[in-house]
């Protein structure tokens, strides 16, 4: 798989870092359909710190595979800075990892609305110590490719920036 240059050298140190840091990722992702993990999973070596990845679409998913609430999801939605954390947070209480990053959002061409327009993103990166980046995108002027390729982009510099920060995980 050929994702460009520059996301494979995000994943690349990425992978580096944490590998002598002792570090284990988990990804739990929406709008990417898995394709932060194939990033990841690219570089020779991943296996040393990826712990794996939940693709979860479906609120359905988020609810059963990382323990979302109804509750979170009727209050804020499927896309909003407090979905992508409960993510991240879910995926770490359902693996052996000690970062996690939890990724949502609009990719289009439809689903979005005035308050939540296509192109809109919320990425979390989340230590198990409670450490976390977060950061809300909105990617105009892209289609559906080019927002998800942008969002495997910024959620590795976000995820590389929490490695990078932080001495413990």
């Amino acid at each position: 798989m050929n994702f460009g240059k520059e996301i494979y050298e995000q994943a690349a140190d990425i992978i580096k870092i944490s590998a002598r840091k002792g570090y284990r990722i988990i990804v739990a992702e929406s709008c990417t359909g898995g394709l932060i993990s194939a990033a990841l999973t690219e570089v020779s070596g991943s296996s040393r710190v990826i712990e794996g990845g939940f693709f979860v679409y479906s609120n359905a998913m988020k609810f059963k595979q990382l323990g979302i609430s109804e509750a979170l999801y009727m209050e804020h939605g499927s896309v909003s800075k407090k979905m992508a954390y409960q993510m991240a947070q879910g995926a770490l209480e359902n693996s052996n990892a000690n970062i996690a990053l939890g990724v949502t959002g609009i990719a289009g061409p439809t689903g979005g609305t005035p308050e939540k327009p296509v192109g809109l993103v919320h990425i979390c990166a989340l230590q198990k110590n409670g450490d976390k980046f977060e950061m809300k995108y909105i990617f105009r002027g892209e289609d559906r490719a080019g927002i998800r390729i942008k969002t495997v982009g910024e959620a590795l510099t976000i995820l590389k920036q929490i490695i990078d920060e932080n001495q413990y995980a």
